[in-house]
């Protein structure tokens, strides 16, 4: 039997690959067929929770399918967005909640939540709120002109490249977001924001004071969404490539529950702001202890005293570098291998040293671990 390190790397070494075997299953077709040609469709909360397909759907994308029966607690959830720190989502512990109704913010968006896309809808919003705003009138033709125009252009937009090219769509944009039409634009600048994004704290659009910039960067989100940014749909999109990695880590688990651990630690690790978020995960949480060799009575222990442990032993930030998140997800692939061996103890400590390198651990690793179990 093909040990959790093995099972991990054959899956994450091609994980499009992996991900489009999972979207070839003939029931995620189906379900996603149904998602995607009806979800648009869909332009309130009630209608949302009592099409069991999409609910259900929609929840199994989010990790929460075992609470696809609580509709009442989810409504509550949509009800109070998360634009207030004190709503309902944003006091649950699980964060899960929160990414649900950042998905299907119909307590923001309205009627125009499955369908909204911040390149579109969103930017000729922030345009016409701005128009009317110095006097225009709602029914100005050169008003209606100028968004169907965008509106018409705005989906062949593909790239950076693409968009400062385009002087009429960029204008349009740039207006949209309180750029004044006088005002000189550093384009180097500009570019720089746009192909940084924002998902990295890093990037220029995080670092500049300026927040219409982020703004931009985050409606015309090239940097994470590539040539699909202008037309992306949170609700369609994003739920359809959440269901599919899902699924993927499920069918791990059948075989092996740590390979889908570390894939689902993979795919949250980015995310992490603080050390207190690697606790309040159930699945995070038993990932880190595992990796450092912590017994499971750990999290029985004070919070804090928890934390200055993880301190001690890990840098936040590395998960952030692709190269030492796979260091730490190979350190636990291994822990999870000798405490939970696939074959016999012996064969799966003399498999490490036999396999090839790419799928080997060094001598180093394993006196570490040695240390670690210690």
């Amino acid at each position: 039997m093909i040990n959790t390190f093995t099972s991990y790397n054959l899956i994450n070494r091609d994980l499009s690959r992996s991900l489009e075997r999972v979207q070839s299953q003939p029931m995620v077709q189906r379900e996603t067929e149904y998602y995607q040609e009806n979800i648009g469709r869909v332009t309130s909360i009630e209608e949302f929770v009592n099409d069991d397909r999409l609910f259900q759907y929609a929840m199994k994308a989010h990790g929460l399918d075992d609470m696809a029966y609580a509709k009442a607690f989810m409504v509550k959830v949509l009800e109070e967005g998360i634009s207030d720190p004190e709503s309902f989502a944003n006091k649950l512990t699980d964060k899960r909640y929160v990414e649900f109704a950042r998905t299907y913010n119909f307590a923001a968006g309205g009627v125009d939540t499955t369908n909204y896309n911040p390149a579109q809808k969103g930017t000729v919003d922030k345009y016409l709120t701005r128009a009317l705003k110095n006097g225009a009138s709602p029914n100005d033709p050169a008003l209606i002109g100028s968004i169907n125009n965008y509106l018409a252009k705005i989906p062949d937009i593909k790239s950076v490249d693409d968009l400062l090219n385009d002087q009429e769509i960029l204008s349009f944009a740039l207006l949209a977001n309180d750029f004044d039409p006088d005002e000189v634009i550093d384009l180097k600048f500009l570019r720089s924001v746009l192909e940084g994004g924002i998902d990295d704290p890093d990037s220029p659009a995080n670092q500049t004071d300026d927040k219409r910039y982020k703004a931009l960067a985050e409606a015309f989100n090239f940097a994470r969404y590539g040539e699909d940014a202008t037309t992306y749909n949170i609700a369609n999109n994003l739920a359809v490539e959440r269901y599919v990695r899902q699924t993927l880590e499920e069918d791990a688990g059948q075989e092996n529950e740590g390979v889908r651990l570390a894939l689902y630690f993979q795919r949250k690790a980015p995310e992490f702001q603080s050390y207190y978020e690697l606790l309040a995960d159930k699945a995070i949480a038993e990932v880190v202890r595992t990796a450092l060799g912590f017994p499971a009575a750990l999290a029985q222990a004070d919070i804090d005293k928890q934390v200055e442990m993880i301190k001690e032993r890990i840098d936040i930030e590395d998960f952030r570098d692709p190269e030492k998140l796979e260091d730490f997800l190979k350190r636990f692939t291994t822990m999870w291998e000798l405490e939970n061996p696939t074959s016999s103890q012996q064969t799966s400590i003399a498999a490490l040293f036999s396999q090839p390198a790419e799928f080997g651990i060094s001598t180093d690793m394993l006196f570490t671990i040695a240390q670690l179990k210690r």
